[in-house]
């Protein structure tokens, strides 16, 4: 890795600050959620089913999955800024279109093509990649996927109390304003970090398969998206489970939405102090034991009879701070498996959570009903957050094997 100038701040001349990058991918966040508790006023608006608005979760989700394939190469080819500028105003043309839509169809078109903000998110890493050296990764992604996830924990109680007091059409108004306001920071503060290697365009994308067959990148970003399963559901069903089952407003809705986030908060700062320390692997395992045991926790209490919106919302707390430790170091992982291929790890393997993300956000809607209960939801999520575990001990077991062939050597 090449060494970096000095950041200087609102200077495109060096490295962006990180800052801008948490912004970034705080935006691209917030772009997927803020307006869930308003699902029930937009179905209303546009005179339609609640589970086809529902989709506008799921198809963002989609088109981010099969544009961050795209995004990783292009990035690696062509730089990450202007990919990312690119990125941006496409992003405020599409969202203008959502504020001015008439019926649910012209929306849907132009929640589709709001996906395109995936740019900011997954380059944001790349980013921090091309910075630093390996061993300094993970701490400062941790960083960067704060915004990637607490923000679309604490959007929705911004996006409620905003859409009950002025309509829905105001959720998206503040994405407008935000987004004006990132292209500005992005222009001023966006140095391009990336080192063309010179190939062409076609020879990055047949560089895919040195991802696809290296056993640790699969381990690393099935332990990623298996882990974020478990919080893409919670977006699938948490707002049914809080305004039918348990009859909250949207207001109250967006309020109990920003449990997890305390949860995720905490452990990134977990993840930023000790993952250097302890290592990648050891982290992504603690935070995956956590996350499966909160929401065991919360099956049981369900069991007993003592399920509520509390309860409920309060195991969610577990599926943040173990998100938190899982999601940045594994995220350093995939990354760090082929240091030049960074963009294109950062694509394919945001690809990968965002994609099962989608069909588990739409599957957990699908699953609930007001005689269902909780209950699909919980058990969704409980089996996503085994599977992390399964995943990182399998990395685990694999990193032993090769470290008794290099010692039998």
């Amino acid at each position: 890795m090449q060494s970096q100038p000095a950041v200087r701040f609102l200077d495109n001349t060096t490295p962006p600050h990180l800052v801008t990058l948490v912004l970034l991918a705080g935006l691209s966040a917030l772009a997927m959620n803020v307006f869930l508790p308003s699902l029930p006023q937009m179905t209303a608006y546009f005179q339609t089913e609640h589970t086809l608005m529902q989709l506008s979760v799921a198809i963002y989700l989609w088109v981010n999955a099969a544009l961050q394939v795209v995004i990783g190469p292009v990035s690696d080819k062509f730089g990450r800024r202007p990919v990312i500028l690119w990125g941006l105003a496409l992003f405020l043309l599409a969202t203008l279109g959502c504020v001015l839509a008439t019926d649910v169809t012209v929306f849907l078109i132009f929640r589709m093509c709001q996906a395109v903000i995936v740019s900011a998110m997954v380059l944001s890493r790349a980013v921090v990649r091309d910075m630093v050296a390996e061993d300094q990764a993970a701490s400062r992604i941790a960083y960067v996927t704060m915004g990637v996830a607490v923000v679309p924990m604490i959007g929705p109680m911004i996006g409620g109390v905003l859409g009950e007091l002025m309509g829905w059409q105001a959720v998206f108004w503040m994405l407008l304003l935000l987004g004006v306001a990132m292209m500005w920071l992005a222009w001023r503060d966006l140095g391009e970090t990336s080192r063309s290697r010179g190939l062409t365009l076609g020879q990055q994308f047949r560089e895919y398969p040195e991802l696809l067959t290296s056993p640790r990148f699969w381990g690393y970003a099935l332990a990623c998206a298996t882990a974020s399963g478990s919080f893409f559901a919670y977006l699938g069903g948490a707002p049914f489970v809080g305004s039918v089952l348990f009859g909250l407003s949207e207001a109250e809705v967006g309020l109990y939405f920003a449990i997890p986030a305390v949860g995720y908060f905490l452990g990134n700062f977990f993840s930023g102090r000790f993952s250097a320390r302890y290592g990648i692997n050891r982290m992504i395992l603690w935070g995956s034991i956590v996350l499966a045991g909160g929401m065991a926790g919360a099956l049981v209490v369900f069991a007993m009879g003592m399920g509520s919106a509390l309860s409920f919302f309060g195991f969610m707390w577990f599926m943040g701070f173990g998100n938190g430790m899982v999601v940045p170091n594994a995220t350093a992982g995939t990354l760090t498996v082929r240091p030049h291929l960074a963009g294109t790890a950062s694509g394919l393997g945001g690809a990968i959570m965002l994609g099962g993300g989608g069909a588990l956000s739409a599957l957990a809607g699908g699953l609930l009903s007001v005689q269902s209960g909780a209950w699909p939801l919980l058990w969704l999520m409980l089996a996503t957050s085994v599977a992390s575990l399964i995943c990182i001990l399998l990395v685990i077991r694999r990193d032993r094997r090769l470290a008794g062939l290099d010692l039998a050597r």
